[in-house]
């Protein structure tokens, strides 16, 4: 009977797990749980840390000391719908800052380049600052920029990710262009792709919830140059209603 028992409860759970949903649809319900929140622009202020390959970029860009294993200093992000985002980094012993903007999918720099931080940007804006449109072009948009990076966005399957089962849209396989979703609150998870240097970047995304930011945004942002994290972004304080002025985005 124990065994008959077992052999039901195993069935039970392949047969949840067996269906998965097209990459489409996921997309779909991904953009609208977004779109739900209502955003119109947001800040928030936390803690940066600079690991491996990104501790003499960082130093280096932002004066700040690297004969030490990482590099703290402060972030701000800023986002502003549709389509803008902004990032400024410091550290507390440095004499410069390093900002990063993006507008419709165009970047600029202010002070230095930190490769980890425009990638953080680049990313993060199309997924978390998209607005303004009717939910199926909100979709579309997200699909064309995933499949952009070479995410095959017709292949779906499952995977765990920071304890949550996950969907995954991609080709298997641990060098492959994937994007990953969290199955149950459909939020943005990972992605996965490599860029035209042939440098590879996985940007994770942890802990939604948070009391910082509450629903709008990660509580922690990583950034992992192949098999090394270059950056952690950690947020401290949010405001979702934040008032984003026209200028911190024009030079």
């Amino acid at each position: 009977m124990k065994r008959i028992v077992a052999l039901v409860a195993v069935l039970l759970s392949f047969t949840a797990f067996a269906y998965v949903l097209p990459g489409g649809s996921i997309l779909r319900r991904m953009v609208t749980e977004r779109d739900e929140l209502k955003l119109s622009g947001l800040r928030v202020e936390g803690s940066l840390t600079f690991h491996g390959p990104a501790v003499k970029e960082a130093g280096s860009a932002l004066g700040a000391a690297t004969d030490r294993p990482d590099v703290q200093g402060d972030g701000v992000l800023y986002l502003r719908m549709p389509g803008r985002c902004r990032f400024e980094a410091s550290v507390p012993d440095g004499n410069s800052r390093s900002t990063v903007v993006q507008v419709a999918g165009r970047r600029r720099l202010e002070g230095n380049e930190i490769a980890s931080l425009s990638v953080l940007v680049a990313q993060v804006c199309p997924l978390f600052a998209a607005g303004g449109g009717p939910v199926q072009q909100l979709k579309e948009s997200v699909q064309q920029y995933l499949q952009g990076l070479g995410v095959d966005t017709t292949r779906t399957g499952l995977a765990r990710f920071s304890g949550e089962v996950t969907y995954v849209l991609g080709e298997q396989g641990e060098n492959r262009p994937q994007f990953w979703v969290y199955k149950d609150s459909f939020r943005p998870a990972r992605l996965r792709y490599t860029d035209a240097a042939k440098v590879a970047w996985d940007v994770r995304f942890l802990d939604y919830n948070s009391p910082a930011v509450g629903e709008a945004m990660p509580r922690t942002i990583e950034v992992w140059r192949g098999d090394q994290r270059a950056v952690r972004f950690t947020a401290l304080k949010g405001d979702t209603r934040a008032t984003v002025p026209d200028k911190l985005f024009t030079p």
